[in-house]
């Protein structure tokens, strides 16, 4: 059995999940706090690192100050250049803090150098910025980074003024400091700040100075977006801060001052670097805390088992009830909950064993119900599946009981099976009555017409829904009847073509396919020439097999979709849909030339008769079919006035009716 299906295992489950989070929970607010905790040891030490290093190189710079000051003071006012080099190499010691010693006038010419480079004694400086700056501040100053112009080496110039009696500026003696191998910067390449941390010096205008990649020496600084930090210390900020590196890592920084050169010194500690003690404690504590929960589960597996041992003993009972050898349960513990449950069942047990009595009956008095029911009944699921059928409805249907729901429904008739299954599943879904009615083919082919109304059942405490309950009614004969009642009332009992009533309903519904689709349509009116004479001496039998012989002539003659009516005594009709007016005279000629064929004998005499036809088409004119009548009607009378047995069109644009003529 998977353990995540009993509740041993969920309890389980739910307890190491408990446990992973509390400890997940623990670990992460050690790791918050531990990281703060770190970032503040880290940003402490950097703090006291970069105050240690500002101090010892603006210790350097005063130290190569006081030392520039006394060789001042040993050359003294004059610029002699032979006495000014003698000076110099007196002080040959200075070549530990320079790599080189140069001294200018007052118009900023080198008078003397030392070591000599051959080109730099007499070189002029007026234009460089050091020498704008000393002579304007008359004060110790550093230049800004520049490349030897015979070394390519980056360096800068200490520089201290030369001043006359008065005070006034007199020229300088400078030591070049190598940025490369000056001494100055030897205690910042022994600082070590873990794997990737670092120190680097940069100028107050932006000029890194000293950096571990020695190919950013001389390089500008990145800008403020870059680094706000680092842009707040050039302004004389010292600080800490946590920023962006080169390389995009984020790092604690701390930036102090070096006053006596306008430098700025950094120290840089990657975070990921800082961390990484702590993020290994963490790790470890974590592998602890799994370690030891790992070796509680098999304790836990064992007092969860024997904690929830009531519960198999409950199980068993439940099983022995369901199987009738016991009629109730009964547990041995003390657990609450457990009694409580055993209570609850016996209880619904003996109410479900009372319920199943009365609904023992109940199946038993409904079953007697449906099956001496006369009607046909049904009883299906939600599922739409019918799961019952009485007697009276299998009967009805000519299926068995044991035939498949599949195969009686192909037996329903292709025009309706689909628009009863759209409304079956609607009823379905909304729980509204099905009431419909189709037809049905039983198995010895007889048509059946149904009416089917199925109701939904639902219990009206919780509206739980159980199915539905559906009688089934034959109507065949009522159709039956209902469809002859139909055709009676539109057709001529004598010759079963349309009355007048069915004519006018066609004459109706063409008129308004016209209206709506410009369909064409004809019609013609005509009554029979010559037909009293029949009545009169033949009697009124004779005058109806005439009447019945026409009515077959004029349905042969015109085509199926044509409607041919008797509107009344001799007086016909007949309805040409979408037809021509061309086509429609091709077809009054055909019907007076058939009918003038047709003879009735009485008496040894031959009685025949003629047509005036009246013919006419709908027209955009025609307000309705009573204008279309009207037309159709003159065309007739016209045709009798010029001596009967004629066609006659009347449209309502001519002035004068045309009387077609079949001999021209």
């Amino acid at each position: 059995m998977h353990i995540s299906r009993s509740l041993r295992g969920r309890l389980l489950l739910g307890l190491a999940a408990t446990w992973f989070l509390v400890v997940t929970l623990l670990l992460g607010m050690s790791w918050q706090l531990g990281k703060t905790m770190v970032q503040e040891t880290n940003m402490s030490h950097l703090r006291y690192e970069a105050t240690l290093l500002a101090d010892e190189v603006t210790q350097q710079i005063e130290l190569r100050f006081q030392a520039l000051e006394r060789l001042r003071g040993s050359i003294g006012a004059t610029n002699d250049e032979g006495w000014i080099s003698y000076q110099l190499q007196q002080n040959d010691s200075l070549l530990a803090w320079f790599e080189g010693i140069v001294v200018v006038n007052r118009e900023g010419t080198v008078v003397a150098d030392w070591p000599a480079i051959v080109g730099r004694v007499g070189l002029d400086t007026t234009e460089l910025e050091y020498f704008h700056m000393l002579r304007g501040t008359l004060r110790p100053y550093v230049s800004e980074p520049f490349e030897g112009r015979a070394s390519g080496v980056p360096m800068v110039l200490v520089s201290v003024p030369r001043l006359t009696e008065q005070g006034e500026f007199d020229g300088f003696v400078a030591g070049i400091l190598s940025l490369d191998s000056g001494g100055v910067f030897s205690r910042l390449a022994k600082v070590r700040l873990g794997e990737n941390g670092y120190a680097g010096i940069a100028t107050a205008s932006g000029k890194i100075l000293y950096h571990p990649d020695r190919s950013l020496i001389n390089a500008p600084v990145p800008d403020k977006s870059f680094n706000p930090g680092l842009d707040l210390a050039r302004d004389g900020w010292e600080g800490d801060s946590i920023g962006q590196l080169l390389n995009g890592q984020m790092a604690l920084q701390s930036y102090a001052q070096i006053w006596p050169a306008n430098w700025v010194v950094g120290l840089y500690m990657p975070v990921q670097q800082a961390q990484l003690p702590l993020a290994g404690f963490i790790q470890q504590l974590w592998w602890l805390w799994v370690l030891f929960a790992l070796s509680m589960l098999p304790l836990l597996w064992w007092m969860l088992g024997r904690e929830l041992s009531p519960l198999r003993h409950l199980e068993k009972q439940i099983g022995e009830v369901g199987l009738g050898y016991r009629e109730n349960v009964s547990l041995a513990t003390n657990m609450q909950e457990l009694q409580q449950v055993a209570s609850t069942f016996n209880r619904v047990e003996e109410e479900r064993q009372l319920l199943l009595g009365n609904l023992q009956e109940r199946e038993a008095f409904l079953d007697s119900v449906l099956n001496a029911a006369p009607q046909g009944m049904f009883v299906a699921n939600m599922n739409g599946d019918i799961t019952y059928m009485n007697p009276a409805l299998l009967e009805m249907l000519g299926v068995s009981a044991d035939a498949p729901m599949e195969t009686w429904l192909t037996q329903i008739h292709n025009d309706d099976i689909v628009g009863a299954k759209d409304l079956w599943l609607h009823s379905l879904r909304t729980g509204n009555d099905f009431v419909r009615q189709l037809r049905f083919l039983r198995s010895d082919k007889e048509l059946l017409w149904l009416d089917i109304h199925a109701r939904v059942v639902t219990l009206s405490q919780d509206g739980h829904t159980l199915g539905l309950v559906g009688v089934v009614k034959d109507i065949t004969e009522r159709r039956e009847q209902e469809a002859i009642q139909r055709w009676e009332a539109e057709h001529d009992p004598l010759t079963g073509l349309l009355n007048r009533r069915g004519f006018e309903r066609r004459l109706e519904e063409a008129f308004a396919d016209f209206q709506k689709t410009s369909t064409p349509s004809a019609l013609l009116l005509f009554d029979l020439d010559h037909f009293k004479p029949i009545n009169d001496e033949g009697g009124h039998a004779l005058g109806d097999e005439m009447l019945r012989r026409i009515a077959q002539v004029v349905a042969w003659e015109v085509r199926r979709s044509d409607h041919v009516a008797r509107q009344g005594g001799d007086e016909f009709g007949v309805l040409l849909p979408s037809c021509t007016l061309a086509q429609a005279m091709r077809i009054a000629e055909s019907l007076r030339q058939s009918v003038s064929e047709i003879s009735v004998t009485h008496a040894g005499k031959e009685y025949i008769v003629t047509l005036s036809i009246g013919v006419t088409t709908f027209d955009e004119v025609d307000s309705s079919v009573v204008d279309v009548l009207a037309r159709a009607d003159a065309g007739s009378y016209k045709a009798k006035e010029h001596g009967r047995d004629g066609v006659v069109v009347n449209m309502p644009h001519d002035d004068v009716m045309e009387l077609f003529d079949s001999q021209k």
